[in-house]
């Protein structure tokens, strides 16, 4: 479980193996100082598990589902990803509740500063949108964020200085593939909804009219 709070921003040192398959190891430092073999780390908002560690780095497998659903698939070496340690059971909740399971990609179809911030437009899948909640929480590359615009197709973000100080959004612009977890929240009460109707719906067309007359209701 993760709060959407980047910790550091760490540096693809290798990759190895396939397409569809690798290996990825992470130059950092922070998050290093507590690592132990088998932690959860967040990279660019997918949780990946530590096999391997050294004083300046640690090795990531990246299993194929996660390489072709996520924007991982695009990273190479020297490239700049978010990190955030797992959450420690008494540690500040500054985020929103993110679990590292990424719901989809989405791209970054207008950045414009105003003022202070700089406003993102992102364009995401139709099966997102439902998710999305004005002024609801999104995790984008693994940064919680709160949405402040919404369209049938994208959804629209505020970044301040810190923000983009402190995570590698400040380097994404047009046409930039970033990850996406929807609310959890959102998301257990959509699944429970739509679970609720259907068997509401198969309950009622087993008890029709005839049925009750068999079982002596006359």
């Amino acid at each position: 479980m993760f709060t959407g709070i980047v910790e550091e921003i760490g540096k693809i040192k290798a990759i190895n193996g396939s397409k569809d398959s690798v290996e990825m190891v992470i130059q950092a430092k922070k998050i290093l100082e507590d690592v132990n073999l088998g932690d959860s780390i967040s990279v660019n908002g997918v949780c990946l598990t530590v096999t391997e560690f050294t004083s300046d780095g640690f090795t990531v497998d990246v299993m194929p589902e996660t390489v072709k659903s996520t924007s991982l698939r695009e990273l190479q070496r020297n490239h700049a990803v978010n990190l955030e340690r797992a959450m420690s059971a008494n540690g500040r909740f500054g985020g929103h509740i993110v679990s590292g399971h990424v719901d989809g990609t989405g791209k970054i179809v207008r950045k414009d500063p105003k003022g202070n911030a700089v406003y993102y437009e992102i364009e995401i899948p139709e099966e997102l949108v439902q998710f999305m909640i004005y002024k609801g929480s999104v995790a984008v590359d693994g940064t919680s964020l709160t949405i402040f615009g919404l369209t049938d197709k994208t959804f629209t973000l505020s970044l301040i200085p810190h923000t983009l100080s402190e995570t590698i959004l400040r380097n994404k612009g047009v046409g930039d593939i970033v990850n996406i977890e929807c609310d959890m929240l959102g998301k257990y009460i959509s699944q429970f909804m739509q679970r609720s109707f259907s068997n509401e719906k198969t309950t009622k067309t087993k008890i029709t009219a005839s049925f009750l007359e068999e079982n002596g209701f006359k």
